[in-house]
């Protein structure tokens, strides 16, 4: 597969794009969110979309059935396994060179894939963050304790890894293939943000950050990290760089 940059300065090269689309309960947002991967357009041809189907039970599985033919894999749960469980299935069934985590909402928007792996193509990253905290993307506003919260839990993993990242708890994130394949993925809801960015630091690999857009969206919208999520984030940040 081509991966063309034309719009980007004319830089083109050959590699292959993997997105892995974990999803639960995202009846209304699934086929949305697979049209704009699609549509991302200084992608010729598109990239390899992979959904992982956590175990839906309002009616997801029946969009995604009916949408099948805009998708490359759609792999199934018979339990729910969390957002860590249908990353790990995926990031398993990727093919692509480089491999990026989308959400199935529509809080992270796809046309900002070039920005997000050009220090891979560069040859100067193995890992690229997509930080809602740095940049002049446009974000929405929303509650001031998610966001004292996430940049509590950043610091704390800043100061085990020794890393500077603003924004640990993205969901943007892409990867080398081999670098992601590599990993041994424990945590299945999302401590995986904390416990990937432990081991990446671990390894000693070469990590970018870049500004992105942000559109979150409420909890009556459907966001479903909360508290408890936040205390499990503290717990994986001092077990995976302390005692795994």
């Amino acid at each position: 597969m081509l991966m063309s940059f034309g719009a980007m300065g004319g830089f083109q090269t050959q590699m292959k794009l993997s997105v892995v689309i974990p999803c639960y309960n995202e009846c209304a947002t699934i086929e949305a969110i697979v049209d704009a991967v699609r549509a991302t357009s200084c992608f010729t041809p598109p990239p390899e979309i992979i959904v992982v189907d956590d175990c839906s039970t309002d009616g997801t599985r029946e969009v995604l059935k009916k949408i099948s033919h805009k998708i490359d894999k759609i792999i199934y749960h018979d339990s729910n396994k969390g957002k860590g469980g249908a990353l790990r299935t995926g990031f398993s069934e990727a093919s692509g060179d480089i491999v990026i985590v989308q959400d199935a909402d529509l809080e992270y928007d796809p046309s900002e894939y070039p920005k997000l792996v050009r220090p891979i193509l560069d040859g100067k990253a193995d890992v690229v963050y997509g930080s809602r905290f740095m940049g002049d993307g446009a974000h929405r506003v929303l509650y001031f304790w998610h966001r004292v919260g996430n940049g509590l839990l950043t610091l704390l993993s800043n100061m085990c890894t020794n890393l500077d990242l603003t924004d640990m708890e993205t969901c943007y994130k892409a990867f080398r293939r081999e670098v992601i394949q590599s990993i041994d993925i424990k945590e299945e809801r999302f401590g995986f943000e904390p416990e990937i960015t432990a081991k990446i630091a671990k390894k000693h690999l070469r990590i970018y950050e870049v500004g992105i857009s942000y559109s979150g969206r409420t909890y009556e919208d459907g966001k479903k990290i909360g508290w408890r999520d936040g205390f499990r984030a503290i717990y994986c940040i001092l077990k995976y760089r302390f005692f795994d």
